[in-house]
């Protein structure tokens, strides 16, 4: 019989003095229990590294892919024309494939790459996205393949939601739930399926939050994991992610500052580990995180502006927000070397420091009001009506000490006369032979008692008077040298031009004149007006005292950091002020609750309208509240001394939750200090925490806690999940139309506005299903119809000629409420129109009419309240004298059979823009000075037989792109 081992022997047969002979088992117990307390490894901790999951795991994942693949790109090619701010992210992509330089509030990562899907795909960047609605199938733009990029980051949303949920400790149902709530999120399906920045920065701020999640696990398991090739790996990948984050959006500073508050914490506790932390490890820990979570991120975002920077090389719109010296690294915008000294005489073209470098501009155009003189604008091209003569205030005088007239007296001197600090000077237009004038007339715009109108006044040979002359004061402050600092020298001084009548300043700023100016900017002279917009230099300079052997001076051309420097400023202003309001836009206190959202696009009888899932995002919610009420729970035991976080579980459970909702909380918490525009596609980052959250508190309450019985019986976990994943599923189905822009009824849109702020207009839709496919196969006969023409037209050999017959006359137009229509005489003159209006079309190859007759139209206005709810006529008589009609009503046409019912309306008379929303600048620079015509707060309402037309309504009903991205060079254009 064989012995038994020696580890048997040790169990089965202890010997007498067993109670100091210890068993293996016991004695990595003490072992592990020693460490513990020696070491910052954390308790109840396990390696859940995710690249060592089981092959399940794995499978599991892949079909929750293969679902999110089949749930994203579902009808992704609808709808086929521009959606929301598509029509800014498809126009960056225009301008990276054209090099045409543009500005933007947005850091260049995710435009880049929607630029080079598009490229790939063959797209020239010829199309410009000018306009919600625009049709993408006629100039063959590649929108689906542009669209995948963000489809795509939406899939990948899935897996990586899964696998930060395993990294965390949940259980693999759990896992599973969180990737399905993912997957059925209506808004970031919405948001994956157009060309947006959202889905490419979500996916960056998921996979920091995996590679993050999974570095703290392996942080966690102590010493015997630090600096093993899985802890630098996926520390090394946050920095990654956090660089890609804060490239994408500057909402990735939210996620810095997540990663690095619980860094933070990280190094305060090996700091007061002083068993196995040295201070020589502690520095080696203090540099990794350095090197990974610093260097890292900020050499990649870095990158990408260099990237940006030699794509875009050409001018384009956007270059009027830099400065001269950078335009000058452009390609055409150089400028060759000029003359450094200005002297009297001299031919220069004065340019403002402060407003993106205009030039001191006039032409032959009168000011309708004030003095009606010649007008001064400040112009952003170079052109001829830019030149100036600098004039003495006196003429030069001859030998005999007589004063040489003429505007060229100044050619002729012995010397050049050069403009010096505290010179009287006059400036004469060159084209106009007009000089710049002041006087106590108000400008045209800005009728302020503290500004005078500046004026070109005069005519050729006219000697002019005092308001004509300017004292230059050299700022010295601002001027670059020595010499720059005592005269006046080209590029290199900054000087004002103070009048000396009056002692007001030239000035400028940001104000545009009205089209009568062609919308110029505004020249005044200001009476303590600011300093910067105030300034003025002289770019070109021209004299024929100054040969080819004097002085040459040029533009310094600024390197990648000064450039990068510059642009930033100029993003974070452009950024800080977009403030105006907008039809669609919503505060952060109503983001968590799902208040309100976004109106993407309609036509059609369809509509794209931005709403989250309400199981999710409700949910998600509370489970955030949740954990706040149990943390104020277990301070408040913790100070009585409760002893709670002796348990491993709730100490696991305050950590992991806790880390989920600090990262909503950085999150969502900082947009209620930004006074710009605010919309709901903000609060999607937050809600993706705040799902985690949920999901780490469901899997505590079904799989760890005790409380259900769930730490041995899987069953719990995984029939709440199910129950939850299927409610999720329905709610997702019943919203899904608002998300695709599929057809759907107005019953089925009413039954579902749970809330009059949930402002989707259901009267977008058809009453009926089959309405739809009698307008589908109308749009479709006329298709057919057009095609016929156009083959028969294109092979058909040219008849021989014919005398003219006379002239028929012209088939008449179909009537216009609320004029009588032509009521058919039978059922073949009511023929459907064409969608082209092409009645020729429609005679030769029409279908049959529909067997009613068609007896009349009428049209009629529906009125609606706030919310979008339509007002019968009794509420509307009921309001008549107690209320102004100012918004949200529509025009309705009702065709109308000799049986009065309604017939569907043509497609070529269909209300297209249904639905649709007004745009925010949110990539573009807005000033409030730069408002055209905007009413004041306390203006009158117009009366609502003005408001009828419906213009000012119809414009605040359609959608406009928002972004966060919206082109900052229209103000340019």
């Amino acid at each position: 019989m064989a012995q038994p081992s020696a580890s048997t022997n040790l169990v089965e047969k202890p010997l007498a003095n067993s109670s100091k002979v210890k068993t293996p088992a016991k004695t990595s117990q003490i072992v592990a229990k020693k460490l513990k307390k020696t070491s910052y490894k954390s308790d109840g901790v396990q390696d859940h590294d995710v690249f060592l999951l089981p092959i399940s795991d794995y499978q599991i994942m892949l079909v929750l892919t293969v679902l999110a693949v089949i749930v994203r790109l579902f009808r992704i090619y609808q709808p086929s024309s521009v959606v929301f701010d598509e029509v800014h992210f498809g126009g960056f992509a225009s301008k990276y494939i054209k090099g045409k330089f543009f500005m933007d509030v947005h850091p260049p990562l995710a435009k880049m790459l929607i630029a080079l899907t598009g490229w790939l795909a063959g797209f020239d960047g010829n199309f410009d996205f000018k306009e919600i609605g625009k049709d993408y199938i006629e100039p063959g733009v590649p929108y689906v393949a542009m669209r995948m990029f963000p489809a795509v980051c939406g899939i990948l949303l899935a897996p990586m939601m899964f696998l930060t949920l395993k990294a965390t400790g949940c259980r693999t149902t759990t896992a599973a739930l969180g990737s399905a709530l993912i997957i059925f999120e209506n808004g970031l399906l919405t948001q994956a399926r157009l060309i947006l920045l959202d889905s490419p920065l979500m996916a960056t701020v998921a996979f920091t939050a995996l590679a993050f999640n999974s570095f703290a696990n392996q942080h966690e398991q102590g010493p015997e994991k630090a600096f093993q090739l899985s802890w630098w790996f996926w520390l090394a990948m946050t920095g990654l992610g956090m660089g890609a984050t804060v490239s994408i959006k500057w909402v990735g500073l939210f996620t810095v500052a997540w990663v690095g508050s619980l860094t933070l914490v990280q190094l305060w506790v090996l700091l007061g580990d002083t068993k196995t932390v040295t201070l020589r490890v502690w520095a080696k820990h203090f540099m990794a995180r350095v090197f990974c979570l610093i260097v890292i991120p900020a050499t990649f975002y870095l990158a990408m502006f260099a990237i940006h920077f030699v794509c875009l090389v050409n001018p384009g719109d956007g270059d009027g927000f830099m400065s001269s010296e950078f335009q000058s690294t452009l390609n055409n915008k150089g400028m060759k070397d000029v003359a450094a000294d200005v002297v009297m005489g001299s031919r220069v073209s004065i340019r403002h420091v402060n407003t993106q470098g205009g030039y001191l501009h006039s032409h032959p155009l009168m000011y309708p009001t004030g003095s009606k003189q010649q007008q001064i604008t400040l112009y952003p091209h170079k052109d001829e009506n830019n030149i100036w003569f600098i004039q003495n205030q006196t003429q030069p005088l001859d030998v005999d000490g007589q004063p040489v007239n003429g505007t060229h007296a100044w050619d002729s001197l012995p010397e050049p006369a050069y403009v010096k600090d505290g010179s009287v000077i006059r400036l004469y237009h060159k084209q106009t032979h007009r000089r710049v004038h002041s006087h106590d007339v108000r400008p045209p715009v800005t009728e302020a008692d503290w500004q005078n109108e500046v004026s070109a006044y005069g005519f050729e040979g006219f000697e002019g008077d005092a308001n004509d002359f300017f004292r230059v004061e050299i700022v010295k402050q601002k001027s670059l040298t020595p010499v720059a600092k005592e005269r006046v020298r080209t590029i290199e001084t900054k000087f004002r031009l103070v009048h000396l009548m009056t002692g007001c300043a030239l000035f400028s700023h940001k104000v545009k004149l009205p089209e009568w100016a062609s919308e110029q900017q505004e020249v005044t002279c200001a009476r303590g007006g600011t300093l910067p917009n105030s300034l003025w230099y002289v770019e070109y300079n021209e004299h024929p005292l100054l040969g080819e052997n004097a002085e040459k001076v040029n533009y310094r051309r600024p390197g990648f950091f000064a450039k990068f420097l510059e642009l930033h400023k100029v993003m974070w202003k452009t950024n800080a002020g977009l403030t105006d309001s907008h039809a669609w836009d919503s505060r952060p206190e109503s983001w968590p609750i799902l208040r309100r959202g976004i109106n993407f696009w309609g036509k059609q009888h369809r509509q794209i309208y931005l709403l989250g899932n309400p199981v999710v995002w409700w949910s998600s919610t509370a489970a955030v509240a949740v954990y706040v009420l149990f943390k104020a729970i277990a301070i408040l035991r913790w100070q009585r001394n409760c002893g709670d976080y002796a348990n491993s579980t709730f100490k696991r459970f305050d950590y992991e939750v806790g880390s989920s909702v600090l990262g909503w909380a950085f999150h969502y918490f900082p947009f209620y200090l930004m006074a710009r525009q605010l919309f709901l596609h903000h609060y999607f980052p937050a809600l993706y925490f705040a799902v985690i959250a949920f999901c780490q508190i469901f899997d505590f309450v079904t799989a760890r806690f005790s409380l259900f019985g769930g730490r041995n019986n899987p069953i719990f976990n995984r029939a709440s999940a199910v129950a939850f994943l299927a409610l999720t599923v329905v709610v997702f189905v019943l919203f899904a139309p608002l998300a695709y822009g599929n057809v759907w009824t107005k019953a089925e849109c009413k039954r579902l506005k749970l809330f009059s702020t949930w402002d989707f207009d259901c009267n977008t839709f058809h009453t009926d299903y089959s309405q739809y496919l009698q307008t589908s196969n109308s749009t479709t006969a006329a298709e057919k119809t057009q095609a016929k023409s156009t083959e028969s037209k294109t092979n058909t050999p040219k008849a021989p000629k014919v005398p003219k017959a006379p002239k028929a006359p012209e088939p008449p137009k179909a009537p216009e409420p609320p004029k009588a229509p032509k009521v058919p005489v039978n059922n073949q003159e009511a023929q459907v129109p064409l969608a082209n209006g092409n009645e020729e079309e429609a005679i030769s190859g029409a279908p049959e009419a529909p067997s009613q007759r068609i007896v009349g139209r009428e049209e009629r206005i529906e009125y609606r309240d706030q919310n979008g709810n339509l007002l019968d006529p009794e509420q509307v008589k009921a309001l008549e004298g107690k209320v102004e009609f100012k918004t949200k009503y529509e025009t309705r046409t009702r065709v109308v059979d000799e049986y009065g019912n309604s017939v569907p309306l043509p497609p070529d008379e269909q209300q297209e823009d249904q639905g649709v929303a007004p745009p925010h600048p949110d990539v573009q620079g807005v000033d409030q000075e730069t408002k055209k015509n905007v009413p004041a707060d306390d203006s009158p309402i117009p009366e609502a037989v003005e408001s009828v037309k419906g213009e000012r309504e119809a414009e605040q009903q359609k959608p406009k792109p928002a972004s966060d991205g919206n082109d900052a060079t229209a103000q340019e254009e």
